[in-house]
């Protein structure tokens, strides 16, 4: 994973019987991380709409950007919006939060959901959420986009995150774009509509290698010390940046949940299962909630990199 690669996305149900297919390209099993962003999913264009119902989180943040479709969410804080394209919610779990998402409103349903994995103090912490509608906007040479979270382009998002992050949904018009990269963050490039050229362009490089193409749905990884990347595309584009400090942490994940031992998982599946205080109540369900799957046989071990 040192010199870059190019991550294929499987397809995924999420939500139970009634589940919206995601395609979903981190974690990876040879590549845990990209920064601290631990989940990559995509979901749609499609006319499927989501069902998602209560399901608890730990240690982790939730970035839900919608494209297309309202998606209504309701959590355990007692918090309930009706999230729109061009506006971002972002939930931190802490210990731990249950939320629901339903599409409303008819029409085609497509965006990205992200997760962060939390840092130790942040992840044994409260639970919160944050509806932001007024998101900074950035443009530079060949491309103009809107920052999501952390810093792109000079631009800052006030969304609260715990250990430096990028994210930053990027529309090149076609031609070439030039995207400025921070050289501490490894960082990824999702293509979400149509297929990229991706060309790595390292500080002190004299000549522009030929691109990689990267295909609708694919993640483009790319390691630290890069100052820049050059996209090429015949036609518009919409590509979403991640980036961030490599996340040294262990992490266990499993199912909803990020910890960083089998008996973190262990504990916080018993807690949803017995509907302990840890997770809350979210109204308007009448009870019904996703059950948590039966946990894997083998002892659970922190996720690695594959060199």
């Amino acid at each position: 994973m040192t010199q870059g690669a190019i991550l294929e996305p499987r397809r995924v149900p999420l939500g139970g019987l009634r589940a919206i297919d995601v395609w979903r390209t981190l974690p990876h099993r040879d590549l845990p991380t990209i920064g601290a962003w631990c989940f990559v999913d995509h979901f749609g264009p499609t006319d499927d709409g989501m069902q998602v119902l209560p399901h608890p989180h730990t240690g982790l943040q939730t970035v839900t950007w919608p494209i297309a479709g309202n998606v209504q969410h309701r959590d355990s804080l007692g918090n309930e919006v009706i999230l729109r394209p061009g506006e971002l919610n972002l939930m931190t779990a802490g210990q731990g939060i249950s939320h629901s998402e339903f599409s409303v409103g008819g029409g085609d349903m497509h965006g990205i959901q992200l997760w962060v994995a939390l840092p130790d103090g942040a992840r044994v912490g409260p639970g919160s959420f944050e509806h932001i509608d007024d998101l900074p906007r950035a443009s530079g040479d060949g491309w103009d986009g809107i920052v999501l979270v952390g810093e792109f382009a000079s631009q800052r998002s006030a969304a609260e995150v715990h250990s430096p992050l990028v994210g930053a949904e990027v529309r090149v018009q076609g031609g070439r774009a030039v995207l400025p990269l921070d050289p501490t963050f490894e960082h990824g490039l999702l293509a979400v509509t149509g297929a990229v050229r991706i060309i790595p362009h390292s500080r002190g490089s004299r000549e522009v290698p030929p691109g990689e193409l990267v295909a609708h749905r694919h993640l483009k990884y790319l390691p630290t010390g890069e100052t820049s990347v050059v996209v090429e595309t015949d036609d518009p584009v919409t590509l979403v940046v991640i980036g961030g400090e490599p996340f040294t942490e262990p992490l266990v994940m499993w199912w909803n949940f990020v910890g960083r031992t089998h008996d973190d998982i262990v504990a916080a599946r018993e807690d949803w299962e017995a509907q302990t205080e840890r997770f809350g109540h979210v109204d308007g369900h009448d009870g019904r909630v996703i059950p948590a799957p039966p946990m894997p046989a083998l002892r659970l071990k922190p996720r690695t990199r594959q060199r």
